[in-house]
């Protein structure tokens, strides 16, 4: 017989489950799993409501597969942010979450996105260019550098100039506070979110919010006075689609999609490469196979052929696996009784996939705390088993580009260069805002050049 009520959770109040969530989500969701099963309830955040997580594959399964007319997510689930905008793609829902995300999907596909491989190498290049042997690096704080700039050029498609200068001092203000903390617990909690002019810390966010949107919109009608066909920037492909109805997107779909691309794809990338430069470097058999697999390349420069190697594949793969850095899926909102796994849930309710939980099941992989790129050389795994992206109608739309930019900022920076941890301390996850990081931020020594450097790559894919 199915539950009418919700699975059991943690006994403690709501705010010392959210202080545990906070302090150390990891452990929370182990203890939490271990006491209660796959299916849990817990009752964090600003307001305290119940959410049920769940990392059992087959309810994750029922979840996506559920029409999202009866269980979707956006503002409705909670998710939503004065950053995003509230026509991002992350907060819509129904009809009009498909259409933009109709619009949204070729510049972020197929050769559209491949173009950029020369614009990702060569910025991969700049942040490089000064370094000398026994240089002391921290790779979170040197990806975050790369991807921010793959992001302006390639997305915004700014060009040198005052307003790029000032969007990006601003947009770095932002997504780099001078107290994280306090900027999370202004998102986490919105009574907190008073605004008493620039004295205050809310007052401060919005004056620094409208001085971006003043520059990204500024941008959008310079475009549309100047349109340029040649153009093969993220912003210029969105700007020049049309819906079915042969709409175009407004300003306000632009900024906010423009926002909710930097956001989440900015210290998302960022994070897994610092983590992939760790676990290649901190395992040798690991760093000796990858460096012969692009030892086996014809041509070191050919983009196809990089983005067809295993190995790396794999590394990326369970890179993205092991410390996913978005812990959870997005929250999916009840919107008709439905029945999942034998749970029965009603209007309301919030569900949410344990991205982490599922990725440690020692049934699925085995020694889960350990770092096996193998595991997907040997297995293919189901979109509910491997969900480092989401899934269903709400799986990460940048999911393809991510992919290729974390390839091929990898296997740049190993070809030209040779890298050693600065110690040999196990590098631990810990939370950074609502991301799980490398705790330290992985702290690399620059041990020389590479011999053989490619100079040009391929841009086409086959």
């Amino acid at each position: 017989m199915p539950t009418t009520q919700l699975p059991p959770g943690p006994e403690v109040s709501p705010m010392m489950q959210t202080v545990q969530w906070l302090k150390d989500p990891l452990a929370f969701m182990e203890t939490c799993r271990q006491q209660y099963g796959d299916i849990f309830t817990v009752k964090i955040g600003p307001l305290f409501s119940p959410q049920v997580f769940v990392s059992h594959p087959r309810a994750i399964q029922e979840i996506f597969a559920t029409d999202p007319k009866n269980l979707d997510s956006g503002a409705d689930a909670g998710i939503r942010s004065p950053l995003l905008g509230e026509q991002s793609l992350l907060t819509i829902a129904g009809e009009p979450h498909r259409r933009q995300r109709r619009l949204l999907t070729p510049p972020l596909h197929g050769e559209r996105m491949t173009a950029y491989g020369q614009l990702i190498r060569e910025l991969t290049l700049q942040a490089t260019a000064s370094w000398a042997i026994d240089d002391h690096l921290v790779a979170v704080s040197l990806m975050q550098q790369i991807s921010f700039q793959i992001i302006l050029k390639a997305v915004f498609g700014l060009q040198e100039g005052t307003r790029a200068q000032a969007l990006q001092t601003l947009l770095l203000e932002q997504l780099n506070p001078g107290q994280p903390l306090l900027q999370g617990l202004l998102f986490l909690f919105p009574v907190l979110q008073r605004d008493f002019g620039p004295w205050s810390p809310w007052g401060r966010f919005l004056q620094k919010l409208k001085a971006i949107d003043n520059l990204i919109y500024a941008e959008i009608q310079e475009r549309r006075s100047q349109p340029d066909g040649d153009r093969s920037d993220i912003l210029s492909l969105m700007m020049a689609a049309r819906d079915e109805a042969g709409e175009p997107m407004t300003d306000v779909e632009l900024r906010d999609e423009l926002m909710t691309l930097l956001i989440a794809g900015h210290e998302t990338t960022a994070t897994m490469l610092a983590w992939a430069m760790y676990w290649v470097h901190s395992l040798p058999h690991v760093h000796e196979r990858l460096q012969q697999e692009l030892n086996t390349l014809e041509n070191p420069a050919d983009l196809n052929a990089i983005m067809r190697l295993p190995y790396l594949n794999a590394i990326c793969q369970e890179t993205f696996r092991i410390y996913p850095v978005a812990m959870l899926a997005l929250n999916r909102v009840v919107k008709a009784p439905i029945e999942i796994m034998g749970h029965h849930f009603e209007p309301g309710t919030l569900l949410v996939p344990c991205i982490y939980l599922t990725h440690h099941r020692e049934e699925l992989y085995p020694e889960p705390n350990q770092f096996k790129p193998e595991r997907f050389l040997e297995h293919s795994f189901a979109p509910y088993e491997y969900l480092p992206f989401g899934g269903s109608n709400r799986r990460c739309i940048g999911m393809a580009f991510a992919q290729f930019e974390m390839k091929l900022v990898l296997v740049t920076l190993l070809q030209h260069w040779k890298f050693a941890l600065a110690d040999d301390q196990p590098v631990q996850p810990a939370r950074g805002g609502a991301l799980l990081r490398p705790k330290g931020g992985v702290h690399l020594i620059v041990k020389g050049k590479q011999t053989h450097q490619p100079s040009v790559l391929e841009p086409s894919l086959s």
